[in-house]
């Protein structure tokens, strides 16, 4: 591990270039920012790789301190000099939890609508991390992001806080494209600049920092609550695949019934105080409803579909969806059936010709009750949309050897004879 004033090929580059740039008065306090670095890196070591790995480019553009997916960390001059250095030392640890935790590739999975709104994106995100840190007793500058300020309970997930955050204002957080996933005019972008971390690399120093935390757990017991769970999931893959399709529906349910609007069918509790000249709206919380897609093109078997499905309407039933709340669309390059069921008896598998799974996928956000959630069940043989839709996308793949989608596509793998 390099000291404070350390530079490597992964480190902070041999040349500084990027300083050399600055405005007059603002170059960067380089060693006041590596002492910071050095001091998260010492109080925990399990972090030490993952720091050590950040690229720093000085920026007068950034207004605090950011990172792009190339695992570069982009600070402002001004900001290391108005900071001190047990509050720098958080933010680093702040920085490096949004590139270990992948809240950029998170945040391309999102809806379309919630990607535009990067800001309100990267609240939640600082929600999820600040948390941890706060109850680890790291310093952090003043105005940080935690869920209380939202009304949010401790420990959660940034998409389960996502639809508690308001609309943003311009002077929100921006902790860069390594977080909220929107290239930021101040980054170098992606072929210009110093060295950069691909993304077989960064899988490698996040196995590597969940293990180093592994082994601190082990050896000294005390690890913070958030980066156990986060440990735990890096280096347990293995997961039933009913329980991870369960987790996926559940958490996109809590994200669709988090959007509030506003009804007049149940006036206000505040109307009566107006003396009845006035009805006030009250707030709603709708009820999620879903689309299962059913590739049924000549690759898929019909005993292993309706496996599938019958697993999947499981899992709906458990998390609360069920009945008219729930359409199947069997689709193969065209749309066969569409159907509400309550059970997989009602499911007629027509098709059996080539397969798209984007047909399906248009055909279920025109039905009339417009899905909040999209499930397709395929082998994966297919196109997928160049965009996220406005919904939640789960694609439960079905067969070992089943092509990867997207990587905004959340993604469950169903092992054949399931």
């Amino acid at each position: 591990m390099d000291g404070p004033t350390g530079d490597g090929p992964t480190g902070d580059g041999p040349t500084g270039a990027p300083e050399d740039g600055a405005p007059a008065g603002a170059r960067l306090d380089r060693a006041k920012l590596l002492a910071a670095r050095y001091k998260a890196a010492e109080a925990r070591p399990y972090l030490a790789s993952a720091l050590y790995a950040l690229t720093v480019v000085p920026s007068a553009g950034v207004p605090t301190m950011g990172v792009d997916r190339h695992w570069r960390c982009y600070v402002s001059p001004a900001f290391v000099d108005a900071t001190p250095v047990a509050e720098l030392a958080g933010v680093w640890v702040h920085e490096v939890a949004h590139l270990l935790r992948d809240h950029h590739a998170r945040a391309d999975r999102l809806p379309a609508a919630d990607q535009r709104d990067r800001r309100r994106v990267n609240i939640a995100q600082d929600c999820e991390i600040n948390d941890d840190l706060l109850a680890d007793g790291l310093a952090l500058p003043e105005g940080r992001m935690e869920p209380r300020l939202f009304g949010l309970a401790t420990g959660g997930m940034f998409e389960t806080y996502l639809p508690a955050i308001p609309a943003t204002p311009p002077h929100a957080p921006d902790c860069g494209s390594g977080a909220h996933g929107t290239p930021m005019p101040w980054e170098l972008g992606e072929a210009a600049g110093p060295a950069r971390i691909g993304p077989v690399e960064a899988e490698a120093l996040r196995r590597q920092t969940a293990q180093a935390m592994r082994a601190h757990q082990r050896a000294r017991g005390r690890l913070p609550a958030g980066w156990q769970r986060w440990a735990q999931e890096l280096l347990e893959p293995t997961v039933d695949w009913r329980s991870a399709l369960s987790g996926a529906v559940r958490e996109a349910a809590a994200w669709a019934g988090g959007a509030v609007d506003y009804t007049y069918r149940r006036p206000s509790r505040r109307t009566p105080a107006l003396g009845g000249r006035v009805v006030l709206p009250s707030l709603r919380r709708p009820l999620p409803r879903v689309a299962i897609v059913i590739d049924t093109s000549g690759s898929m078997g019909e005993d292993e579909l309706a496996a599938a499905l019958g697993e999947v309407t499981g899992v709906l039933r458990e998390v609360g969806v069920r009945g008219n709340r729930v359409a199947v669309l069997a689709c193969d390059a065209d749309v066969h059936t569409v159907a509400r069921v309550t059970s997989t008896e009602q499911v007629t598998l027509a098709g059996g010709g080539g397969t798209d799974m984007r047909v399906g996928i248009r055909a279920a956000l025109a039905l009339p009750d417009r899905p909040n959630i999209v499930v397709v069940l395929t082998d994966g043989y297919t196109p997928w949309p160049d965009e996220t839709p406005s919904c939640r996308l789960i694609a439960a793949l079905i067969g070992a050897d089943a092509p990867q989608p997207p990587g905004w596509v959340e993604t469950v793998r169903v092992p054949p004879g399931s």
